[in-house]
């Protein structure tokens, strides 16, 4: 399979069957500014090695054709830590470019710039640093590695962690909702009004508990969604019944403007709702006491083979002779303050946040788990600053139509 953004300037093959890590070599070249680039995604049977830059996605067994020292800093491997001594053991005595799996797009697309920077002092008349700028970008690779085993062991931590309270704020959620119920004695009205806002709280946490997990081991074991055919509406219902109460408190007007959907959306309500509830939250958060929050949904024709969704992921993009809705779209507006345009991509990051009083991320945390659970239903997300205020959009995949086209 080819993609091709745009005139070649540089080629890059993936040699991997895997269409998770396909998307995300697309999503990572696509931040490359200032080239344009072709993909191609091939098995290591019929695998060429005469592409700029080659990315190798390594299974116990692979048959490898091991690279010359010369050009060994156009070969990028994508290694699980448990391989990497039987990698390089098969590629000695070179010391080859290591990716841990499973990688993420932030390093994968640094250390593809760093590929296309060494390639284009490859191709550079002028060679007198060449060696060093190698020597350089080896040295940048091992350290990077490093980093990403302590990553590792950060990220497996603090799954544990968050494993250990979720049965607590479980049971708190659950005592809250038997006093409720009245069973041990009657309470007044601003008693029950106390645990309503206690199981609220704890609702919220035990979901975020959850999230956290989730986005913690996500990386590590991949989870298809329970794909089942659902109301998209009913879920939207549901994530604003459960932010209402931040929302009355900041006197926030919603409107709510849905079209009917042409065709069935097949997702796991769960996780959507999760991925509203996240979006809606953050709109609750910075948009000013006594200001609005508007939600539209409408049928949208989604071009997924367009990679740099960055450039201009506000409009719709129509291939030729294909101009029939493939996916349904909810845009959630709200009139809070600008976001800064550089930080529109960085806040679906997981654990970033940019300083000031417009950080959007939240640490990094709901927007990253939202990003996620999209990426799962093979949809999309994004951000953008409008007229109105900022926008957050999801578009759900019709998927009997995207298998079509």
């Amino acid at each position: 399979m080819s993609i091709a953004i745009a005139k070649a300037e540089i080629t890059v093959s993936l040699v991997s069957g895997d269409p998770e890590l396909l998307r995300l070599c697309r999503e990572a070249l696509g931040e490359i500014s200032g080239h344009s680039w072709s993909l191609n995604a091939t098995n290591s049977d019929s695998v060429e090695l005469d592409s700029d830059i080659m990315l190798w996605d390594y299974e116990r067994g692979m048959s490898l054709r091991v690279p010359t020292r010369s050009n060994l800093s156009k070969h990028l491997f994508l290694v699980r830590r448990e391989d990497i001594a039987e990698f390089q053991a098969a590629i000695a005595p070179l010391e080859a470019n290591i990716l841990l799996k499973p990688v993420t797009r932030t390093t994968l697309q640094s250390c593809l710039e760093l590929a296309v920077s060494a390639h284009q002092d490859r191709t550079s008349p002028a060679s007198e640093s060449r060696a060093e700028r190698d020597d350089i970008l080896q040295c940048l690779i091992q350290t990077n590695l490093r980093l990403q085993e302590a990553d590792q062991d950060r990220t497996t931590f603090l799954a544990r962690a968050v494993h250990d309270f979720r049965a607590p704020l479980t049971a708190l959620s659950g005592y809250c909702g038997l006093l409720l119920e009245e069973p041990l004695g009657t309470l007044t009205e601003p008693q029950k009004e106390v645990l309503r806002r206690m199981l609220h709280s704890a609702r919220r946490l035990s979901r975020m508990a959850a999230a956290m997990f989730e986005l913690s081991v996500g990386r590590q074991v991949k989870v298809a969604p329970n794909l089942q055919p659902n109301d998209l509406r009913e879920c939207l219902d549901q994530a604003l019944h459960e932010t209402m109460p931040f929302a009355d408190e900041k006197r926030i007007s919603i409107n709510v403007d849905m079209a009917p959907c042409g065709y069935q959306l097949y997702f796991e309500a769960g996780q959507i709702e999760q991925a509203l509830i996240n979006i809606l939250d953050n709109a609750c958060k910075f948009t000013p006491r006594n200001g609005s929050i508007e939600i539209r949904g409408y049928s949208y024709f989604w071009e997924r083979r367009v990679c740099r969704l960055s450039v201009s992921a506000s409009a719709e993009r129509r291939q030729e002779h294909c101009n029939e809705p493939n996916s349904y779209r909810l845009d959630i507006q709200d009139s809070g303050t600008p976001i800064p345009v550089e930080h529109l991509e960085r806040i679906f990051e997981e654990y970033t946040s940019f300083d000031g009083c417009r950080d959007r991320s939240g640490g990094g945390l709901g927007l990253a788990i939202t990003h996620m659970i999209m990426a799962q239903h093979k949809g999309r997300v994004w951000a953008e600053n409008t007229s109105f205020g900022p926008m957050f959009s999801l578009v759900f995949p019709f998927f009997g139509k995207l298998q079509n086209q």
